[in-house]
């Protein structure tokens, strides 16, 4: 009987004034995403993005406590080595002159992300902009409160390749961030999980 009025358009309960009935969070619906499943790549998003903040920050009071002022520690002979340097420009040490206008920049980043955040139904969108979102919180925490000031602190760069520029984990979080939304783009999958061909 249930399904004959489901087949014909009836409801199983009587009307509530127009009202929709409430479906489970986790019901499939044609031409929608389960809320659910949102809600899921949401957490996923910012716990990846706690996880990349919090090993930046940590990794620079480190820094900051046992290697500034000291002499670098070779890592893996001349390739690469850990050496204290504070950077008022932007990742790799771009810009010095531009502090305030990176710090600005990094605040908007944050805010896109939140924005994005309501139609995120990808799990591979939500790793990558984690790590964009951890990254740009790692930086943005060191223009604020590091000096010479508010706004524009010097972020604490550490890890020294050959022949390379000087970066922290903030930037390598938001590069790795910045590749995998590349590669998704390529792969035509969208933020809210749909996949276009071109």
């Amino acid at each position: 009987m249930a399904e004959a009025e489901r087949i014909i358009g009836m409801p199983d309960t009587p009307e509530t004034g127009g009202a929709e009935p409430e479906r489970p969070s986790d019901e499939a619906v044609p031409g929608e995403q389960p809320v659910g499943r949102g809600k899921r790549k949401i957490a996923v998003l910012f716990t990846v993005a706690l996880v990349a903040y919090l090993f930046d920050l940590i990794s620079k009071m480190i820094v900051v406590a046992k290697l500034e002022h000291h002499e670098p520690i070779e890592v893996v002979g001349d390739l690469l080595r850990f050496e204290a340097i504070r950077n008022a420009g932007a990742a790799f040490g771009i810009g010095e002159a531009f502090t305030v206008i990176f710090t600005v920049i990094a605040a908007s980043v944050i805010v896109v992300i939140a924005r994005l955040a309501r139609k995120l139904y990808s799990l591979p969108w939500a790793i990558a902009l984690g790590l964009l979102l951890g990254g740009a919180l790692g930086n943005l925490t060191d223009r604020i409160f590091r000096s010479p000031g508010v706004f524009k602190g010097a972020v604490v760069d550490f890890i020294a390749p050959a022949n390379f520029a000087v970066f922290n984990l903030a930037d390598s979080a938001i590069v790795c961030g910045g590749i995998l939304i590349v590669i998704l783009s390529f792969r035509g999958l969208d933020p809210d999980g749909t996949v276009h061909k071109d």
